[in-house]
């Protein structure tokens, strides 16, 4: 597994079907990227000016992560993104 370093967080976008009000259903590529994620693995944090910067997600959260951010990988044949902490918005509850 990937064990990401620092204040980054390892992310997996969760792919939905949406369907038109007409019932037409449209694919993932037909729409624009997704923006909530699930959390699969949390960097330890890191220390900033003496400052140790606190892990405010944890494995496991959804999230609504900035639409352009982090560093798509590729592993074990699924698309991953290493994300920092700050461009996670919010956690879904």
């Amino acid at each position: 597994m990937i064990k990401p370093l620092g204040s980054r967080v390892l992310i997996k976008m969760i792919e939905s079907e949406e369907t038109t009000k007409s019932g037409i259903i449209l694919s993932s590529g037909a729409k624009e990227k997704p923006q909530i994620a699930e959390v699969l693995e949390v960097g330890p944090g890191e220390v900033v000016d003496g400052k140790t910067t606190q892990m405010n997600v944890k494995k496991g959260d959804r999230v609504i992560v900035s639409k352009y951010a982090g560093t798509e990988v590729k592993y074990e044949g699924e698309e991953l993104i290493i994300v920092k902490q700050d461009d996670i918005l919010a956690i879904v509850e």
